[in-house]
């Protein structure tokens, strides 16, 4: 059933004006706020744990905003997959930091554009292959249909999809060393123990991927951010430079720098970042938590033993 009633529902968002789109999100995410749910426990546990210098008045704001935020990015996502470059390129409103893209891209290194989950990050695929050919990681989502729509709006533009495996890494390399552009999403949970190491970020010792570390060792490549920021009449590209830490060759000290270029993107928009994901359900004790609990509540076989 959800394999045809969720790419239908997006199949008719992809016809809506931006802003009723964004209207819808208001709605979808104010409601979100009342009802309690799991994205709203979510984003209160993340928002009190990265920003514990607000007041709860100043939290539950931040909550509030962030959950209609989220509810926008979705009802939106589909006019940019369903819509022409030419469309999108009329909703970015403003571009800041054009030149240093560019600069970096013609040193001839390769580039990786870090494009954390803050405003509408789907906006940023066709942006950079609008400059140059772009080369991104793509992870499969469960249901067939919706898979489909996703692959599919995701591939145009002078964009090549990567799947999230050996082949997708090694396409990865092979675009930075033709000095391509490499996108990825930076602040993504990787899988615990699969090329990964906790750093911290908003002083949060957090699971992060070593993918970007290993790809700036291999090539030599050079590295920004960059998020597009939601504002009046549709979007504003920003471009920020990478803390030089994501430079070092210590894989802890590169990968929190990775945490650190997030985190600068984040604080200049921090109601559009997407707190409702769960980036921090992997505490840097989890192992130790887990054994203690394990011997504390043995399972039923031990006890009938």
């Amino acid at each position: 059933m959800r394999n045809i009633i969720v790419p239908q529902v997006f199949k008719l968002l992809s016809v809506l004006p931006l802003s009723a789109a964004r209207a819808l999100g208001v709605v979808v995410g104010t409601g979100m706020y009342f009802i309690r749910g799991r994205a709203f426990r979510v984003t209160h546990k993340n928002i009190h744990a990265c920003f514990p210098q607000l007041s709860p008045e100043e939290a539950q704001v931040l909550i509030r905003e962030s959950l209609i935020e989220t509810a926008k990015t979705a009802a939106e996502v589909s006019l940019v997959w369903r819509n022409s470059w030419t469309w999108l390129q009329s909703k970015i409103v403003a571009v800041e930091g054009e030149d240093l893209l560019r600069a970096e891209l013609a040193k001839g290194q390769g580039l990786i554009a870090l494009a954390p989950h803050l405003g509408n990050w789907e906006v940023i695929a066709p942006y950079l292959a609008s400059i140059a050919p772009l080369t991104a990681m793509y992870q499969p989502v469960s249901i067939p249909a919706m898979d489909k729509l996703i692959l599919n709006g995701r591939s145009k533009c002078n964009i090549n999809m990567a799947p999230t495996n050996r082949k997708g890494v090694l396409m990865l390399l092979k675009a930075l060393q033709q000095g391509s552009i490499v996108g990825i999403l930076p602040d993504q949970l990787p899988k615990k123990d699969a090329g990964s190491e906790f750093a911290p970020f908003f002083g949060q010792e957090t699971l992060t991927m070593s993918l970007v570390h290993s790809l700036i060792n291999r090539t030599q490549c050079r590295v920004i951010s960059l998020f597009a920021m939601r504002v009046t009449g549709g979007f504003k590209i920003v471009v920020l430079p990478a803390d030089e830490a994501i430079y070092k060759d210590d894989a802890i000290g590169s990968i929190a720098g990775l945490n650190t270029c997030v985190e600068q993107c984040v604080r200049l928009a921090p109601s559009q970042y997407q707190w409702e994901y769960n980036r921090f359900r992997f505490p840097k004790n989890h192992e130790a938590i887990r054994q203690q609990k394990k011997h504390a509540f043995p399972c039923k076989r031990d006890c009938n033993t």
